[in-house]
C-alpha cells in the first residue's frame, strides 16, 4: 500500500505547480492572510516530467473539443432555419457558449485552470501566471480540441454544415474589418478581465464579503459578448474556436478576414492582462 501510494505521488505530483490555477487560487488557504506566489518561470523543464502538466494538457484539448461540438451544433440549429422564431435565435446561441462555458470551466479548473482559449492562456502568460512551456502546449491542445469538435459535427451532417457556413466566424456586410477587429479586441478585454477578478487570490483575500464562484462571471461575460457581437463577426474571442471553424469549413470565406479572430484577441488580452496587473492589483492591501 505504501508503494502504491508512493506512485500515485510522484505520478501526479511529482512536479507542482509554481502557484495554483485559476479557480484553485481561491481555496488554497482557509485563512484570509495572503502571500503573494512568485512569477511563474518562463521556462520550466521539470514540467515536461510531471503527469499532471500532461493530465492538464489533456483537460484543455477535451474541453475545447466539447466546446466547439456544442456551440457549432446549436450555430448550426439557428442556420438552417428560415424562421428564427422557431429556433433559440441569437440569444439561444449566447447562451450556448456562456453555459459551456461555465460548465467546462467548472469542471476543468481544478486541473488545468480551465482556460479553453489561447487569449485566456496568453493573458494569463503575460502576467506570469503560468510559463511559456504550458502556455504554448496549452494553446496546441485547444486548436487541436477545437478542430476535432468541428470535425465531428461535420461528420455528422456534411451537406448541411458546407451549406450553412460551418460556424465559421467572419465579419458581417455593413461592417468594416476596422469594426470586427474593435468589436474581437473588446470582447476579449471583457472575457479576460472577468478571468483575472473571478480567479485573484488577492482579491479573495481582501474582498472576503464578495462570494466569487469563479465560473458563473466567466461564463456570463462570454454570453454578453456574444449577444452584443454577434451581428458584427460571429463572436470570435476565441482563436481556437475561429480556427476548428474555418479548418474545417475550409472555404474562402472563412479565412478571409480569419486574422482579426488572432489579432484581436491576442490585443484584447494583452490590454486586460496590463490594466488587471497594473491598475487593478495595485490597490494597497493589507490583511487584518
Amino acid at each position: 500500500m505504501e508503494g502504491k501510494e508512493e506512485d500515485v505521488r510522484l505520478g501526479a505530483n511529482m512536479y507542482r505547480e509554481s502557484q495554483p490555477l485559476g479557480t484553485a487560487a481561491q481555496s488554497q488557504d482557509s485563512t484570509k492572510d495572503y502571500i503573494e506566489p512568485p512569477p511563474a518561470a518562463l521556462v520550466e523543464p521539470g514540467e515536461l516530467s510531471s503527469w499532471s502538466f500532461y493530465r492538464a494538457g489533456i483537460a484543455e484539448f477535451v474541453a475545447t473539443f466539447l466546446f466547439l461540438y456544442i456551440t457549432v451544433l446549436t450555430v448550426m440549429g439557428v442556420s438552417k432555419s428560415p424562421s428564427k422564431c422557431s429556433t433559440v435565435g441569437i440569444q439561444g446561441i449566447a447562451w450556448a457558449f456562456g453555459g459551456m462555458i461555465f460548465a467546462l470551466v467548472y469542471c476543468t479548473a481544478g486541473i488545468s485552470g480551465g482556460h479553453i482559449n489561447p487569449a485566456v492562456t496568453f493573458g494569463l502568460l503575460l502576467a506570469r501566471k503560468i510559463s511559456l512551456t504550458r502556455a504554448v502546449f496549452y494553446m496546441i491542445m485547444q486548436c487541436l480540441g477545437a478542430i476535432c469538435g468541428a470535425g465531428v459535427v461535420k461528420g455528422f451532417q456534411k451537406s448541411q454544415y458546407e451549406m450553412l457556413g460551418g460556424g465559421a466566424n467572419s465579419v458581417s456586410p455593413g461592417y468594416s474589418k476596422g469594426d470586427g477587429l474593435g468589436a474581437e479586441i473588446v470582447g476579449t478585454f471583457v472575457l479576460v478581465y472577468t478571468v483575472f477578478s473571478a480567479t485573484d487570490a488577492k482579491r479573495n483575500a481582501r474582498d472576503s464579503h464578495v462570494p466569487i464562484l469563479a465560473p458563473l462571471p466567466i461564463g456570463f461575460a462570454v454570453f454578453l459578448v456574444h449577444l452584443a457581437t454577434i451581428p458584427i463577426t460571429g463572436t470570435g474571442i476565441n482563436p481556437a474556436r475561429s480556427l476548428g471553424a474555418a479548418l474545417i469549413y475550409n472555404k474562402e470565406q472563412a479565412w478571409n478576414d480569419h486574422w482579426i479572430f488572432w489579432v484581436g484577441p491576442f490585443i484584447g488580452a494583452t490590454l486586460a492582462a496590463l490594466y488587471h496587473q497594473i491598475v487593478i492589483r495595485a490597490i494597497p492591501f493589507k490583511s487584518n
